[in-house]
């Protein structure tokens, strides 16, 4: 089956000294589930040109650096395999084709990897742009407005031993089984019980899984009484006022698991379905406003005029659950049974010692000026900011940008602060908001107008004159404004 999809909503640009956008869209929807679809759609009948994209399938090496979910190592080789992968992809998203008949243009596998508005240092940009990547290149797309689809990821807990394969999230599991069929474990313990576990609990064994069980820290089950009876017809045990001490495993990763009850429950995968977190990184590397709501999943996106939220990257269900108080409860326990040695940060090799005590990985060296700092010393000069801490430690750093480990840092920076999560600051994000290789970010093909420029940007003097005023009188008017010495 092959699939091809282009956009043909084209507004033709002209190409300077500027980034030129390569197509324009009334407007550009970043997500193509259940609601981005239905925002698609809903824009095209009212006449809007329109483009929708999604990154599904994601690509094999973006997987194993749990991108943009917390896929653990436990995909199958046919992740490698693209055009089976954009097949189920299609096949198992009907709507696609509903999208399509209603004139939608689509891009699938292509990453949203930063959104640009007008504004304080981006006045080169031709408009309000969106970057865009697929496997083999990157180009800007203009857009009238955008609508963020782009869900939930999956938030992961550090124990000691979470760092080998089989460790993964709730979100990836789902994945794994119901959009690509390319799961490769086969006993599963689940960490969580209110309903995004028990639900992930029953599509496992709907898949054929055993599931060993579930894990609480909490004193009963926190999700649906009609999901808990479910699992309870099937025979699966919840294990109340439980953690998880340690995870052995061998050379193809989780082997067993430990619980601070003492009891082992041998599986080959642990599943962290304590929570999802709405997706907005978009939402902050364009500087868009948030909102912290517990009830919604942790921090949503505040509306704008020209940028739209929708779906679960607009908030979980509030059903007046409180999903910051209860993990902050199950990142209690854990850290209750971690020692100073566990990893935290997967990419970097980040201890619970070194982010506590503000050090660099051990494969840094440790000046003495460092090793005179803590926590307890920053704290004395304010709350403490997890951008400050990753510069420090690199924690957060590395080539899955903080996903496995940045919710779970602000956590325990607010445990160690005495202070309530959401008054230490959430971690800055990005563009580019996805790994992207060099040789896929950067255009080489600039027009000859933009390659004699590129003095602006890194030659004196003229790197200090406006792009429009080069050639012009106004350029000797900036000239004698900034002559202080600096050109000589």
């Amino acid at each position: 089956m092959e699939l091809n999809f282009t956009g043909t909503d084209v507004c033709a640009v002209s190409t300077d000294t500027r980034s030129a956008v390569e197509a324009r869209y009334d407007v550009v929807v970043v997500g193509a589930g259940p609601s981005g679809v239905a925002a698609a759609i809903e824009a095209k009948g009212a006449g809007a040109s329109v483009l929708l994209i999604d990154e599904n399938p994601v690509s094999g090496a973006l997987m194993g650096n749990d991108v943009p979910l917390y896929f653990g190592g436990r995909m199958t080789a046919a992740t490698q395999h693209s055009e089976r992968m954009l097949e189920t992809v299609f096949m198992s998203m009907p709507a696609l084709e509903e999208a399509l008949e209603a004139g939608v243009e689509l891009l699938l596998g292509t990453t949203a990897w930063g959104v640009y508005r007008n504004g304080p240092g981006m006045q080169s940009l031709p408009e309000q742009v969106v970057g865009l990547a697929d496997a083999e290149r990157s180009w800007l797309v203009g857009f009238g407005r955008i609508v963020l689809a782009t869900g939930a990821r999956d938030l992961a807990l550090a124990f000691p031993g979470w760092n080998q394969p089989g460790v993964m999230g709730a979100g990836a599991l789902q994945m794994l089984l119901t959009r690509y069929d390319a799961f490769a474990g086969h006993r599963v313990l689940i960490l969580g019980s209110h309903d995004l576990a028990l639900e992930t609990a029953l599509i496992a064994i709907g898949n054929g899984l055993q599931v060993a069980g579930l894990v609480e820290v909490r004193a009963a089950p926190q999700g649906s009484a009609d999901l808990v009876a479910k699992l309870a017809a099937a025979g699966i045990a919840i294990h109340c006022g439980a953690a998880i001490s340690s995870a052995s495993g061998g050379i193809d990763g989780i082997e067993a698991a430990v619980l601070t009850t003492g009891e082992t429950i041998a599986c080959d995968t642990i599943c962290v379905a304590v929570g999802l977190i709405p997706s907005i990184e978009l939402v902050d590397a364009m500087h868009g406003p948030r909102e912290l709501d517990g009830n919604r999943g942790g921090y949503v996106p505040r509306g704008e005029e020209l940028v739209s939220a929708v779906g679960l990257c607009a908030g979980l269900a509030d059903s007046g659950f409180d999903h910051i108080a209860y993990r902050m409860d199950w990142v209690r326990a854990l850290a209750e049974v971690s020692a100073p040695d566990t990893i935290i940060c997967q990419c970097e090799d980040v201890t619970r010692a070194d982010l506590i005590g503000v050090q660099p990985p051990n494969y840094l060296t440790r000046p003495p000026a460092m090793c005179a700092r803590s926590l307890e010393t920053l704290l004395d000069d304010g709350p403490a900011n997890p951008d400050q801490i990753k510069r420090l430690t690199r924690a957060g750093m590395g080539v899955c940008q903080g996903r496995r480990c940045r919710d779970q840092v602000a956590m325990l920076l607010a445990i160690e602060s005495g202070q309530p999560f959401g008054t230490i600051p959430l971690a800055s994000h990005r563009a580019p908001v996805r790994p992207l290789p060099m040789k896929i970010l950067a255009d080489w093909q600039e027009p000859a107008e933009m390659e004699a420029a590129w003095d602006v940007w890194f030659g004196i003097p003229t790197q200090w004159v406006p792009v429009e005023d080069i050639g012009t009188p106004h350029e000797d008017e900036h000239r004698a404004m900034l002559y202080t010495g600096m050109y000589e």
